[in-house]
């Protein structure tokens, strides 16, 4: 199985381009909860995050950039 940066072990499901034209890797690292209408919710080690609602909606938050002061070291 392959790993993140961080030693996390993931299954590669699927990728694609999304409206904006950016590609994407779906990689599941298991969900941090899903529910009983079938909605579920990832938090990614690297802090993006992935909603889906269950109903076939699903809501991507990219991890944040750094500072630019983490950019330069300081």
């Amino acid at each position: 199985m392959p790993e993140d940066n961080y030693g996390n072990s993931y299954t590669y499901n699927n990728s694609g381009q999304n409206s904006q034209g950016n590609h994407f890797c779906v990689r599941d690292f298991g969900p941090d909860y899903s529910n009983q209408d079938g909605s579920y919710y990832y938090s990614n080690p690297d802090g993006s995050t992935y909603h889906n609602d269950g109903q076939g909606n699903s809501t991507y938050t990219p991890p944040a950039e750094p500072s630019q002061s983490e950019k330069s070291g300081k």
